[in-house]
Formats: C-alpha cells, sequence, structure tokens
C-alpha cells in the first residue's frame, strides 16, 4: 500500500483498522497533509545544519556510545562470536518491506569492520509521525530501564536506544520523559483488563512498561524483548515523550497532568526479523492472527517518503539467542502538545496502590482481570475473562 493510498480511506476502513479509536478521516487526512509539509521543512533545515560541528560531534557521540553499548552488552553475555547486522535500503514503507520487494541481505561483520560502518545510521532524524497511542497506554509506569519481569517476559532480549533530536534546532532534546510499552510474546499488554486482552493480574500488572529520561544527547535506553504480534495490528513498540514533567520526589514516576506529550509514536519491525523471531520459542505458541507491516492501518501513517519507522539493529552474537541491539534516531518538534489531540488517551492510572481504570477513556471495557497464570491454550500473560470477548487492538 502507498502513502498516498491513505488519504482515499473511507471512515469504514479506519473504524475497521483499529477499533476501539475515535479519529475522523477529514481530520486525519489533514493533520497527515500539514504533518508531511512540516517535515518536509524539518528535512530542509536539519539537512542544513548537518555538516555543522556539533551535528558532527554528536554524530561521533552516537557512533561511539552504540559500539561501546555493543561492547558491553556482548561481554555481559559472554558472547564471543561476531555480531550480525541486517542492511537495507532507506526508502517508504513499500520498499522497506522485506515481503516482495527489496529482500535484505545478512552481512557478518569482522573485527576489521569500522564502527562507523555498523552505528553510523541515524535512520531518520525528520519529523517523526504521531500516531495514535492505542487503547492501552498507561500513566504513571515505573522509572526503570529494564521493563523485563520474571512473569510474562520471556522472549528475545532486546536492548533499545532511541534518539530524540529537536526539529527547531537540530540539537537532541534532553530531559525528556519517555514511556515505552508493548506486547508480550504471545501479545498480551500488562496493566489492562478488558476485551481482547486480559492481563494477568489485570491492572496491577506491569511487565514489558517503563518510563526513562533522556541524557544530555537526548537519548533513552530501555531492556525489553522482541514484542510479539496480536490480532489486527502489525508487530509494534509504543512510545510517548513528556516535555517538562514533574517526577515525584522519590523519582520513581510522573505526577499526572505535568508537562506536555510532545511526541506519540509506534515503532515498527521488519518482516525478515519478525519472522525470525516468531519461529522461536515462546512466540510459538502465539495463536493470535499476523497483521504484516503493509495491512497495518498505522505503520502506513507512521511512514512516509522520508521518514522510516524501522529502527536499525545487530545480532548480538550468530543467533537470535544472544539479543539484538537496535537504535533509532526520532526527529520531534518540541512546540507541540499532543494533550488534547485525538491521538492521546490514558486508558489506566498506575500508582502506589496499584493500576486504576480510567472510566472516562472510552477504551477500557472494566473488569479486574484474574490472579495467577493462563490456562492452557490462552497466551501467556492472559486470564480468560467471563464470557467471550471480541479482539481489541492498540
Amino acid at each position: 500500500m502507498h502513502f498516498s493510498k491513505l488519504l482515499t480511506l473511507t471512515a469504514a476502513t479506519l473504524a475497521v483498522a483499529h477499533p476501539g479509536e475515535k479519529h475522523d478521516h477529514e481530520v486525519l487526512k489533514r493533520e497527515i497533509r500539514a504533518r508531511d509539509a512540516h517535515a518536509a521543512r524539518s528535512k530542509r533545515a536539519l539537512d542544513a545544519c548537518s555538516t555543522t560541528t556539533h551535528a558532527k560531534q554528536l554524530q561521533q557521540r552516537n557512533i561511539a556510545r552504540r559500539a561501546r553499548t555493543a561492547r558491553e552488552l556482548r561481554q555481559a553475555r559472554g558472547i564471543t562470536a561476531n555480531p550480525k547486522k541486517w542492511r537495507r535500503d532507506l526508502a517508504a514503507l513499500e520498499e522497506w518491506e522485506a515481503i516482495n520487494h527489496n529482500r535484505t541481505g545478512l552481512l557478518d561483520f569482522s573485527p576489521n569492520t569500522p564502527e562507523s560502518e555498523i552505528f553510523g545510521g541515524n535512520t531518520s532524524a525528520i519529523l517523526a509521525p504521531t500516531v495514535t497511542d492505542g487503547p492501552y497506554y498507561v500513566w504513571g509506569e515505573i522509572m526503570r530501564q529494564d521493563v523485563r519481569e520474571e512473569k510474562y517476559s520471556d522472549g528475545v532480549d532486546s536492548f533499545l536506544e532511541v534518539q530524540y533530536i529537536d526539529v527547531n534546532t537540530c540539537r537532541p532534546v534532553p530531559g525528556a520523559i519517555v514511556d515505552v510499552w508493548q506486547a508480550n510474546a504471545t501479545g498480551v499488554y500488562s496493566g489492562i483488563s478488558t476485551s481482547g486482552n486480559y492481563a494477568a493480574d489485570g491492572l496491577d500488572s506491569t511487565y514489558l512498561r517503563g518510563i526513562q529520561q533522556t541524557d544530555a544527547d537526548g537519548v533513552v535506553t530501555f531492556s525489553t524483548i522482541f514484542p510479539g504480534h496480536y490480532d489486527g495490528r502489525a508487530t509494534h513498540t509504543h512510545l510517548l515523550t513528556h516535555l517538562n514533567a514533574t517526577l515525584h520526589p522519590n523519582n520513581n514516576t510522573l505526577v499526572v497532568g505535568t508537562g506536555s506529550v510532545a511526541h506519540i509514536g509506534q515503532l515498527f519491525w521488519n518482516e525478515v526479523l519478525r519472522s525470525a523471531v516468531e519461529d522461536t520459542y515462546p512466540y510459538t505458541t502465539n495463536s493470535q492472527a499476523i497483521t504484516s507491516n503493509a495491512e497495518d492501518m498505522w505503520s502506513v501513517e507512521q511512514a512516509s517518503s522520508a521518514y522510516d519507522p524501522f529502527p536499525e539493529y545487530i545480532y548480538l552474537g550468530d543467533g537470535l539467542s544472544d539479543g539484538l541491539f537496535a537504535w533509532i534516531q526520532i526527529g520531534i518538534n518540541t512546540t507541540a502538545d499532543y494533550t488534547d489531540n485525538s491521538y492521546y488517551s490514558i486508558a489506566a492510572y498506575y500508582d502506589e496502590n496499584g493500576g486504576h481504570e480510567n472510566e472516562d477513556s472510552g477504551f477500557m471495557g472494566g473488569g479486574g482481570g484474574g490472579e495467577g497464570g493462563a490456562p492452557s491454550g490462552m497466551p501467556s500473560g492472559s486470564v480468560v475473562p467471563t464470557g467471550a470477548a471480541p479482539s481489541s487492538t492498540a
């Protein structure tokens, strides 16, 4: 599907593509046009400053940091085999897609391969499109770098680095508070107990969710797993960026209602990598239907001819069992605020007393979930609700 075709989608198509969300398709079209115009201006501005001293110095720090991170991760895991990297061209979504389009090769890198060749890719620093946060966003997640927990977090370990660049100044965005959340290997989100996503421990569960603050180079990192798929959505990772938000005195989470929402985004993962991951356990136990990137409404909107929603990544060793290191550079407009935008919706809150449903969200279906593990045949991290429930998407 070409990006331009999104402009001709009907309201009915939009509703089917993402049930549970309410977006006026005429407003959506206007937002896409305005976003693309701003992205084009931002790209010109970023191109103009890409040769400045501070931009070159930032790129050198990026290469050194990514190389150091990969070395430390490999050393910590006792990996001695050469890392591998998927190489691909930067193009529009349908050109990136591994299925029926560009198939990218797997290259072995030797110890003599320059680090700049492996870690120099910035993906895209132009304005990253803002898209829906879906029906499963929880305010108040725990400030932590490692979002994996003992339960429901099995999978391919993934170490994610995200760097935020201000498209107005071409400089990093320090001090931003970044939420990350995703489904586990069997396609279940924590912290939500509603139709299609009944997490074990219900609203009190927190696996694969967390927040971190960007450093002086606009960088935030998370230790997580490769996300699982679920009905109606391509495999993806959610990111939400707060600016000028207030931390609680113990610095463990955010104060509700403070700061702006400068960006809401989703990272997508190419089909070759997704297929390889899902040939491993416990992804093989996920019985939900697979949706490709080309079939997913939000991957098409997230992508443009200039913005690449796929992170760069390497296998830390010679197989997925050794884990992945992935990175992406995202350009944001720091003067934007999506707090009152229809894309921004809080499904639940998490505080010292546990999780609480946001009754004004419109996404949650109620119910407190259940205790214990999932019965045979149910996705790990799920519990059985009372009565049948249709799928929901995020």
